[in-house]
């Protein structure tokens, strides 16, 4: 079977062929910008395994794969433009490099290629591969409103917090393994369960995400530590901390909510969560949640050496501290 390392390779060179030197320059090289700061290429790399390790050929999967990258970074760009973001990767942010009307209009450009992308993929598998994008896009933007939504309350459950983050980001993950299930022609069963797969490793991954942006370093994040903090997003972190915190506590935290110094924001938020144990709870999440996505993944119907480096990329992605 071809490697994680080759098959990388593989779409990082057809990736770098496919840069948007057009006209209108307008639209265009806020495309190539937001396509250039390095990212870890995720979910295209999962479609090409996926597709391998049913016994598809990754090389007619690249098109297909290459759009779950442009679906994605749409999103980045725009969750970008909501958040305010200064920073992507340690990079400037689209919008505040171009203005946030170039920002709004390249996203949609990329929502647009990407459908151009996936329409790429053998005929028969093509409904069925609509189907399946459609529904994760549609889902996608749902998640990234109740994200918004959940900025503005304070009694967010888990179950709530746990169905936004599949929305927002598991069901790309899960949905560019699916597809490359498809492609392959792999049994609806086992489709089902690749992307059961998906969706509980990109649940691990989201947290992790959450636990990064507060305790991970900066410069590899890429962003300044404790945005989530600083806009009161409604992390796996900060939902725990308001269901385990003392009456007494519970008045520390509002003033901190309220705080207009960012540092000293951060600072005092971090202190009760290291109280009150919520970094070791978090990662103990991550790593349950985890430990699911195996088990999901060993249930697919296919050998074990097929899997392998679907195990290892999950591995990847767990051991990440970017």
């Amino acid at each position: 079977m071809t490697s994680i390392k080759e098959i990388s390779s593989l779409y990082a060179d057809t990736f770098s062929s496919k840069d948007f030197n057009q006209e209108p320059v307008g639209l265009y090289e806020p495309m190539n910008h937001i396509l250039s700061i390095p990212g870890k290429r995720i979910r295209p790399l999962l479609l090409l395994l996926s597709t391998q390790a049913f016994g598809g050929e990754p090389l007619s999967a690249l098109d297909p794969a290459h759009a779950m990258e442009l679906f994605h970074n749409f999103t980045l760009v725009h969750d970008d433009i909501m958040d305010d973001a200064t920073l992507r990767r340690g990079i400037i942010t689209v919008h505040e490099k171009y203005g946030p009307n170039a920002g709004v209009l390249s996203g949609d450009a990329l929502f647009a290629y990407s459908y151009k992308y996936l329409s790429q993929v053998p005929l028969q598998s093509m409904p069925d591969v609509f189907s399946i994008f459609t529904k994760a896009a549609i889902e996608i933007l749902e998640g990234q409103q109740m994200d918004m939504d959940f900025e503005k309350r304070m009694d967010v459950s888990i179950p709530e917090y746990l169905h936004m983050i599949e929305y927002k980001t598991s069901v790309l993950l899960a949905c560019s393994l699916r597809i490359g299930a498809v492609i392959s022609g792999a049994e609806v069963a086992d489709q089902e369960r690749i992307y059961d797969f998906g969706v509980k490793l990109g649940l691990s991954f989201q947290i992790k995400d959450d636990w990064l942006d507060t305790f991970g370093e900066s410069d590899k994040v890429g962003k300044k530590k404790g945005g989530d903090i600083i806009q009161n997003k409604k992390t796996f972190l900060l939902i725990t901390l308001i269901n385990d915190i003392s009456d007494q506590d519970r008045v520390a935290l509002d003033d901190m909510l309220h705080e207009k110094d960012e540092d000293k924001k951060i600072a005092g938020i971090k202190a009760l969560y290291a109280k009150y144990d919520i970094s070791e709870k978090t990662l103990k999440k991550a790593e349950s949640l985890y430990t699911e996505s195996l088990a999901a993944l060993a249930s697919v119907q296919i050998a074990e050496a097929q899997k392998a480096n679907l195990y290892a990329m999950a591995e990847l992605i767990k051991n990440r501290d970017f």
